[in-house]
């Protein structure tokens, strides 16, 4: 069930980059910067995926911030980086 085309734009994600790095020079490759993209999305379905699963847990009929906050610690360790923007 994927779709095609969706994801972050590459202009997205190279901003988000540019705006951790030391230095203002650096450039980023065009396949880093498709896998940062691809990263981010699977970061984005898994997190989204396991609030539904904890909202479910919780007998609600949605998502919100706090089932999300929920489960952040449960996602892979690279994940406070990407959120740290």
């Amino acid at each position: 069930m994927e779709e095609a085309g969706v994801g972050f734009r590459k202009e997205l994600v190279s901003k988000l980059l540019n705006l951790h790095f030391r230095d203002k020079k650096t450039k980023v490759s065009t396949d880093a910067l498709q896998l940062t993209a691809e990263m981010l999305k699977i970061f984005v379905v898994e997190a989204a995926v396991r609030g539904v699963r904890q909202a479910q847990a919780e007998d609600l009929p949605r998502v919100d911030v706090d089932q999300l906050e929920k489960v952040l610690p449960q996602l892979p360790p690279f994940a406070p980086q990407l959120l740290d923007f």
